[in-house]
């Protein structure tokens, strides 16, 4: 690495253990020096480059003249050479520099990067616009998924209207294994957790009942509970939290490893083969779930109501058989295809959303699990105001 300077037409004198050599010559103009720069400019000899250009500076710490840098004679130049340059002579003269077209580049690189000026700080907002501003962003993204929502929706039913016509596209087997997984393991957990509750309405319904000597009528509230709202409800919201994020992780995992565009390069239509499966799975299983929960729900409240009301099993069924009408199971289990529908759409759609990273992916399963137990109560509220209209 060396270093020629000019002053004054004068030759310096060289150092005898330096490796840099530095001699001075006036500009064209005289009203500045030219500083040639020659040999190799890397991080190995950054300290000696160092050194020499300490001693240029403080050999003309009080000159105004104008420094001109002369590189083209330099063999090698990194990124710390160019930046040790920057801190000596600033910008403005590496920018006017004369220097290989190979190194222009680099120093350009190293000259933006060192110029680029950090963001301003936010300024604090008023905490009532911060309120407002947060208010509108979520309007806007509520807006945005449900847009998104409703045309993802057309796309699925128009693609398993298109397979249904067309037996030859069935896909018995995924549709089989899907059925397994969401509806057939699932059996467990719904059975257990829809006894429970049930017998938990029965012991409310004994003791809130009991104080008007109106004990009977704890078969009535358990009938009506399960047939129109708790069977179908229960076992929406555990399909929502147990087969919803699974759909989800499954479609997620396959867009981060790109099997989704591998699918779509072979001529494959991902909705067809990934998600008409998985939602005519959940529009099968969720409606035999829901009367799986209704019998374990009234079984759960029988079973209470034997061991504290002293209401024998034979009893429980013919006051229920008596005044529990057809029209509440019907009234119930006809919101199963529509919540099943619902929760695997939200399910397959947050799994195609997914970015391609493990945060992603848990993202979009967090939010599926949301939006779908959200979609089940609301559907469940708007069924409940519709049905009271009709008179059901």
């Amino acid at each position: 690495m060396s270093v020629t300077q000019p002053k004054q037409n004068q030759s310096a004198p060289h150092s005898s253990t330096a490796q840099l050599s530095l001699t001075t010559q006036p500009a064209a103009d005289a009203s500045g020096v030219v500083v040639r720069l020659s040999g190799v400019w890397v991080l190995a000899d950054y300290r000696a480059g160092q050194r020499e250009l300490q001693a240029f500076a403080s050999r003309h710490q009080d000159s105004e003249q104008v420094v001109t840098l002369d590189g083209r004679e330099i063999t090698r130049l990194d990124t710390s050479a160019a930046h040790l340059l920057y801190q000596f002579f600033g910008a403005q003269a590496l920018e006017q520099g004369q220097f290989k077209d190979e190194h222009r580049n680099l120093v350009q690189l190293v000259l933006s990067a060192c110029e680029q000026k950090s963001p301003l700080p936010p300024k604090p907002d008023n905490s009532l616009v911060a309120l407002l501003a947060e208010v509108g962003e979520f309007c806007t993204n509520a807006f945005r998924q449900q847009k998104l929502l409703l045309g993802f929706l057309g796309q699925v039913l128009i693609r398993i209207l298109q397979v249904l016509v067309s037996p030859t596209r069935w896909r018995i087997t995924p549709l089989a294994a899907q059925i397994e997984q969401v509806g057939l393991n699932a059996v467990p957990i719904v059975a257990l957790l829809t006894f429970l509750v049930g017998a938990v309405v029965a012991f409310l319904g004994a003791t809130v009942l009991g104080d008007f000597g109106a004990d009977i009528y704890t078969v009535n509230l358990v009938g009506f509970s399960f047939l129109r709202e708790f069977g179908v409800l229960l076992a929406a919201i555990l399909l929502a939290g147990r087969t919803a994020s699974a759909f989800t992780a499954q479609l997620g995992s396959m867009k981060a490893n790109e099997e989704i565009d591998a699918l779509r390069a072979q001529g494959l239509d991902p909705l067809e083969l990934l998600v008409v499966p998985r939602v005519l799975a959940m529009m099968i299983s969720l409606p035999a779930l829901t009367i799986l929960a209704m019998v374990s729900g009234v079984a759960g409240g029988m079973l209470v109501c034997w061991l504290a009301l002293d209401i024998s099993p034979q009893l429980f069924m013919y006051i229920f058989a008596r005044d529990i009408d057809i029209s509440h199971f019907w009234s119930g289990l006809v919101k199963a295809p529509v919540f099943a529908f619902m929760i695997g759409l939200i399910g397959c759609l947050e799994g195609f959303k997914v970015a391609g990273s493990a945060q992603s992916v848990g993202e979009h399963t967090t939010s599926s699990v949301v939006q779908s137990i959200f979609m089940v109560i609301l559907l469940d509220a708007l069924f409940a105001l519709f049905f009271m209209e009709i008179g059901w």
